[in-house]
């Protein structure tokens, strides 16, 4: 956070008909810094007939305080925690009863002895009805009662707090307010000592505009005369500058008492004022992606360093892997388990699919278990020893489409397959090792983040195409007239009725009763693909409808997330339990499970030495695939937006890929990478965020990650114990509901995709766009041709990812590295290269 400041005064008198009536503040051309914005209102002479007043509002930034060199910030906190006056989940909606609660609670406090102190007209001093009370005549201040309430109504005074310091962020945007706490000043002549009072309201409450999500409330009363360093003011700044830490509010908001919340607060001093101690400029690691250091061609020839940067930067942190949410007071172990039971289902299942579609692709030589068993011991290993452990190791779309066609190709040669696709393995690890040794990860630093994106979205249509391919194959076997299940028709009369040949065996068919067949004759009817699809659509819709809930306001908060992690197990359960249960008398298409040794140490005697070389090229091209996977995957999970704290490891896990998929070949396992989105559902799962409601759009500010290994080695263990459970209960998984968790996989990853928010912009209209960074500082008709050549990109992709051809997916991996020329070179011929960095930048 930075926290250099300026300190200015901006004064300005609104007319009560002329006024702005959205209250935003001037845009200030400066970086994405924090302010603290102390706001004062007082109201004008008495109203005309109109019911019109007049309002005096003065707004200034003020500085953060400096925990390092202000020695008030450390007695101020002192004297607070000396006699903290803290209410935790205090259940008032209402501004006005909070501050009468937080008031209250401080005029019983034995430390807080102010005889001369009338806490009800301190109540009136916090709004502008006092003010207006006193030009109005009226001696008397009035209390906070209904009379009260009726008074100001009639003598149309507006009810605002008086004076208020709130964390302001000057954007690209204009002014973004944090508006989950709000520090309220009143100077009291009547008290005698300065106190301070703060409250965490139960849930999240909407006080109007800009305090839209108000979760804590801080108290600042003080005498009117004071010392310039001990006035409401200066005290106001200490707290203030304390809750403007999105990850200091997140840690109060798991205190349970009030001295663990004054703990929190002793800790956070702390840290800022070692924050202050630190020095200004820390040289960047050499081999790091995300470093700004230019690219060179000597930073390839560094062998290890890479990787030796990886290690001393992850493991001094590893034990906390493994201890944060389980040790000490911040627990978390409901989100773990909800997240582990996501984690299961959501690597489960396409583990299934895809073990299926190798299945039918290789004729049973990679099946079902053998890719359970794959992943079970794949990801086991990937979570103890990656550098990233929230990505998730995974065999993938692309993967399954490599591993067909090298099963044609050995069918055309007559190869050996389990020998020539160990083969391939082999060199893939080798040159993926060498990538990690040689730390070609970066040149992640020549990929944007429109790159990215584009890779990312089409990873999403591969499942949405999966899964409609899927669902198309039951219509076309299915949804026709009744056939019998010995083939044909004609099996049963071959010259048709009175000798004449038979034509259509449906039409011949159709023309019989089926109530003259036994019923184990009849194949199929159409109630069987009209099941399909509504398993597929309600495992989607149900799936959604539960990811969503969280943002709804029905049941509690706590019941809303946990119904939130649980919304995909929910979801594949319920819809198996109407498929395979209540409609059991129509049989869906399952998964088919082989009774063959799962280990199979490849023959690779049975390979000729020119068998070996011609691998070589599947190798690299395979190697090709998994790197841009794998670092892009990571890229997208370490995304600042994320704000994970301990660090990448982007040679490191590249290597641990290569060793991995050695294990992966000998055996004859299916290959595995690191997955998207299911890396990026991790993160979000382990996530806690924070709302903010701004020009009428929801926004969700991830506040901090708990960054554990614990979740996905807990779900690859269990996918393992798995095994176990082949061929039931698991095949009562219809295949529908595997297509359906595919959609929602798909549909839940484009949540946060720039690319899918900008073609969203195609069809509203200008009114309704939202207030981003980029549609502020790129012009309109820019920002529609960016996403016009990216969508031109992405058709590219699908057209040879997805082309029936299987020969022209092997250059797929060569497409996917020709969009680094095209971002880097070709588009700034075509765009402004200050409106592409725009566009590309990464925000919090």
């Amino acid at each position: 956070m930075d926290t250099s400041f300026k300190k200015w005064r901006e004064a300005e008198q609104e007319d009560g008909s002329e006024g702005r009536e959205e209250g935003q503040d001037s845009p200030i051309a400066c970086g994405d810094d924090i302010h603290l914005y102390d706001n004062q209102s007082s109201p004008g002479p008495d109203a005309d007939d109109s019911g019109c007043v007049l309002l005096n509002t003065s707004r200034r930034y003020v500085k953060l305080m400096n925990f390092e060199e202000e020695v008030r910030a450390h007695r101020d906190l002192d004297g607070f925690l000396a006699r903290a006056s803290i209410l935790l989940d205090e259940t008032a909606a209402s501004l006005d009863d909070v501050l009468k609660r937080m008031l209250h609670h401080v005029g019983q406090d034995s430390h807080a002895s102010e005889p001369g102190c009338n806490f009800e007209e301190v109540m009136s001093l916090l709004f502008t009805d006092a003010g207006a009370q006193e030009v109005n005549g009226e001696q008397q201040p009035c209390g906070h009662t209904n009379t009260h309430l009726d008074k100001c109504v009639e003598t149309r005074t507006v009810h605002l707090l008086s004076e208020t310091i709130q964390g302001v962020t000057a954007t690209a945007t204009g002014v973004q307010y944090q508006q989950s706490w709000l520090c309220i000043l009143c100077n009291v002549k009547t008290l005698q000592r300065r106190h301070v009072c703060i409250s965490r309201l139960e849930r999240p409450q909407n006080w109007g505009e800009n305090c839209c999500e108000v979760r804590y409330v801080i108290l600042i009363l003080a005498p009117l005369k004071m010392k310039s360093t001990k006035t409401a003011m200066e005290l106001g700044r200490t707290f203030a500058t304390m809750f403007s830490n999105i990850s200091f509010r997140q840690k109060l908001l798991e205190t349970k008492t009030q001295e663990e919340f004054k703990e929190a607060l002793v800790f956070q001093r702390h840290q800022m004022t070692a924050a202050n101690q630190l020095p200004t400029a820390v040289e960047e690691e050499e081999t790091d992606p995300r470093s700004h250091k230019p690219l060179k061609c000597k930073d390839f020839f560094r062998a290890g360093r890479g990787i030796y940067e990886d290690l001393c930067r992850r493991l001094p942190l590893y034990p906390s892997d493994f201890t944060d949410g389980i040790v000490g007071s911040n627990k978390t172990l409901l989100k773990y388990m909800t997240t582990a039971i996501f984690l299961y289902i959501a690597i489960l299942l396409p583990a299934i699919a895809f073990g299926s579609l190798n299945d039918e692709s290789t004729r049973g030589e990679i099946d079902v278990r053998k890719t359970i068993i794959g992943q079970s011991i794949g990801g086991v290993i990937y979570s103890l020893f990656a550098g990233s452990p929230l990505v998730i190791p995974l065999t993938t779309a692309p993967l399954a489409i490599f591993i067909s066609v090298i099963r044609g190709i050995c069918d055309d040669y007559g190869l050996d397959f389990p020998a020539f696709y160990a083969c391939i393995g082999l060199w893939n690890s080798l040159f993926l090792i060498l990538g990690g040794i040689f730390n070609v990860s970066l040149l992640m630093k020549l990929f944007k983040r429109s790159t990215e994106e584009v890779i990312a979205l089409f990873i999403s249509i591969a499942f949405v195409v999966d899964a409609v391919k899927g669902t198309v194959k039951i219509f076309h076997r299915y949804y026709h007239a009744p056939t019998l299940s010995n083939e044909s028709f004609q099996a049963l009369h071959p010259h048709g009725r009175g000798g004449a040949p038979a034509g259509n065996g449906s039409d011949a068919l159709s023309e019989l009763s089926l109530n003259t067949f036994p019923e184990t004759l009849i194949q199929c009817t159409r109630e069987r693909p009209v099941l399909c699809l509504l398993l597929m659509l309600g495992t989607l819709w149900m799936g959604y409808t539960l990811y969503q809930f969280k943002r709804s306001p029905f049941l509690h908060a706590r019941v809303r997330e946990v119904l939130s992690d649980c919304a995909l197990p929910i979801s594949v359960l319920m819809f198996s339990f109407i498929g395979s249960y209540l409609f059991n008398d129509i049989e869906l298409p399952v998964f088919k499970v082989h009774d063959r040794p799962i280990f199979n140490v490849a023959p690779f005697e049975r390979l000729s030495a020119m068998n070996v070389v011609s691998a070589m090229g599947l190798g690299f091209l395979l190697a090709l695939l998994i790197f841009i996977d794998q670092n892009i995957v990571v890229s997208l999970t370490n995304a600042p937006e994320n704000r994970l704290l301990k660090g990448t490891a982007y040679h490191w896990d590249l290597m641990l890929s290569g060793l991995i998929n050695i294990l992966m070949s000998v055996l004859g396992l299916p290959w595995m990478h690191a997955a998207f989105p299911h890396s990026t559902l991790h993160v979000r799962q382990l996530a806690f965020v924070e709302q903010r409601v701004e020009g009428g759009h929801l926004y969700e500010t991830i506040v901090q990650v708990k960054e554990t290994r614990l979740t996905s080695l807990a779900a690859n263990i269990f996918i393992g114990v798995s095994v176990l459970l082949l061929p039931v209960p698991l095949q009562w998984i219809p295949k529908p509901v595997l297509y359906g968790l595919f959609l929602y996989i798909a549909l839940t990853s484009i949540d946060g995709n720039q690319m899918c928010d900008r073609m969203a912009l195609l069809l509203k209209e200008q009114t309704s766009y939202p207030p981003t960074h980029y549609i502020r500082k790129v012009p309109q008709r820019k920002i529609h041709y960016f996403t016009f050549l990216q969508m031109m990109q992405l058709l590219v992709l699908c057209s040879f990812g997805m082309y029936p051809i299987p020969y022209m997916k092997m250059i797929f991996p060569l497409l996917m590295i020709l969009l680094i020329p095209i971002r880097n070179n070709v588009l700034p011929h075509i765009i402004e290269a200050k409106y592409l960095d725009i566009m590309d930048a990464q925000h919090m």
